[in-house]
């Protein structure tokens, strides 16, 4: 019997019981919680995110993913083991932060563009922090010093590189996919012989032919899928934010804390950072901001755990990350081992990092 409570199917069961108890047992702490999550949605993540998903779903539509696959495939395939189109997601992934690349990812899989080895694949290259909140956010909000920015930028997306190039093994024996996208193969007489811009070109014009919807259409159904992913988007926030609130009140989190403060004092990292580990396993602007305010604990090693934060990217962003691939076949492992190794890179490229890129002291 004791064996059947814990067997793997069950312990899901177990957890939502126990949420229910706690919002039961703290409902003011709760409401508070999730009043905040809602707010950090509403003025920070909507207006960052929601330009860039009706963005991504129109340049879909537009055929540019199909410009950009002809065009860079000769760079892709090669270092990543990626179709051309994976450098659209990758600049869309870097510009736009998580969990832009995630949802593009999750488009081309089911445009049947990409296939399993290779979304997961980029899914791990693509999940990153946007410049915006990397600079703005954390160097200067948080740690209240720009010269920090480049050497996080140089951690984080330094990082996800090494991160793709070491990905390139991710299910190796799997097939590639075609290095021209379906329905843009034929062409007028000579195009195969044409410069790769040219056909570029056509294969984003045959895209949209094919797309074949009108400009209004098509603007009205990227706004309705992009509120349909913000409002999910918004609920995992409020969620997370939430179970944060009830963790924190049972004491879970500062049981966490006391055991990081265990690792980190190994590994010579002052044990005051640890909290920000703790929050930053959660949610990735709790724990850049909590080692932003670890002051005492040395910037060196504050810098070093705002890298792990960023690119670890908390259990927050991972549950936007796997809602966005539901529909697909991609599983979360890859993408979890991948979200960890990128975490501990980056820690790695700070410390390494810091006599050139570190600020002035």
């Amino acid at each position: 019997m004791v064996r059947f409570l814990f067997r793997p199917a069950v312990i899901p069961a177990w957890s939502a019981a126990l949420i229910v108890l706690l919002l039961a047992l703290f409902p003011a702490e709760a409401l508070e919680a999730s009043v905040k999550g809602l707010s950090i949605w509403w003025q920070v993540l909507f207006p960052a995110l929601f330009p860039f998903f009706v963005i991504s779903e129109l340049l879909l539509g537009f055929g540019i993913v199909h410009f950009f696959g002809t065009l860079l495939d000769p760079f892709m395939r090669p270092l990543f083991r990626l179709p051309g189109i994976g450098g659209f997601v990758v600049t869309m992934g870097y510009a736009s932060g998580y969990p832009v690349g995630a949802r593009l990812t999750a488009q081309l899989w089911e445009q049947g563009l990409i296939n399993r080895a290779e979304g997961e694949r980029l899914v791990a290259i693509t999940t990153t922090s946007d410049p915006i909140f990397l600079i703005g956010a954390v160097s200067v909000g948080f740690f209240h010093n720009a010269a920090l920015a480049p050497l996080l930028a140089a951690a984080h997306y330094g990082g996800a590189l090494v991160i793709g190039l070491l990905m390139r093994f991710h299910d190796r024996n799997a097939p590639a996919t075609a290095a021209i996208p379906a329905g843009t193969s034929g062409g007028p007489p000579g195009m195969r012989r044409s410069s790769r811009f040219a056909r570029a070109v056509y294969a984003m014009h045959n895209a949209r032919l094919l797309d074949g919807r009108p400009v209004g259409t098509l603007l009205q159904d990227s706004i309705q899928a992009a509120l349909r992913l913000m409002i999910v988007v918004g609920g995992l926030v409020v969620f997370f934010s939430c179970i944060m609130a009830l963790l924190t009140k049972t004491g879970a989190i500062g049981a966490m804390a006391g055991g990081v403060e265990t690792i980190l004092s190994v590994l010579g990292i002052p044990p005051a950072l640890a909290e920000a580990v703790v929050n930053g396993l959660f949610e990735v602007t709790l724990g850049a901001k909590s080692a932003g305010a670890a002051a005492g604990s040395g910037l060196l090693h504050q810098a070093a755990i705002a890298a792990f934060v960023l690119s670890w990217a908390g259990l927050s962003v991972h549950a936007q990350v796997v809602s966005l691939l539901s529909r697909t076949d991609l599983r979360y492992r890859p993408f979890l081992l991948a979200r960890l190794a990128h975490g501990l890179l980056a820690v790695l490229l700070v410390y390494a990092l810091w006599p050139s890129l570190g600020p002035a002291s």
